[in-house]
């Protein structure tokens, strides 16, 4: 599905004034982009997990998410529309995740933008030791 461009003026234009609510689309992007949102989105690439699998998944990246953190990031994408928990009424309880149509559009984002930081870390690298060096000399 073609996605129209969105001007970098809306993106950017809507900030948050003391005491106002975080701007809708901000908030979305900070539910994807966040520590455990990428993980999650990205693992459900490829199959639909349950709770267990999926946090045994995100271990094998090297992070440790407690299981309030996993909950509540699981139920915030689902809530956005993301994700889709499937409670089957079985003994003991049987629960899938799964990405919706709009949670597959957004993990392939941010795996793209993951991929994108995986080949582009020796630049990033390279640029800091130059900031690192020129700051040290100033």
């Amino acid at each position: 599905m073609a996605v129209s461009a969105v001007p970098t003026e809306q993106i950017l234009s809507e900030s948050m004034a003391p005491g106002e609510a975080m701007c809708p689309h901000r908030l979305i992007l900070e539910h994807v982009t966040s520590r455990w949102g990428v993980l999650v989105l990205i693992q459900l690439l490829d199959r639909p997990h349950r709770f267990s699998e999926l946090r045994r998944a995100i271990a094998g990246y090297g992070r440790n998410v407690s299981e309030k953190m996993l909950t509540q990031t699981l139920q915030t994408l689902e809530r956005d529309g993301f994700l889709h928990r499937d409670a089957k009424p079985v003994i003991p309880p049987r629960v899938d995740y799964s990405l919706t149509d709009l949670g597959r559009e957004a993990a392939e984002q941010v795996r793209g933008l993951a991929e994108w930081t995986v080949r582009r870390m020796g630049a990033v690298e390279e640029a800091r030791e130059r900031y690192d060096a020129a700051k040290r000399q100033a």
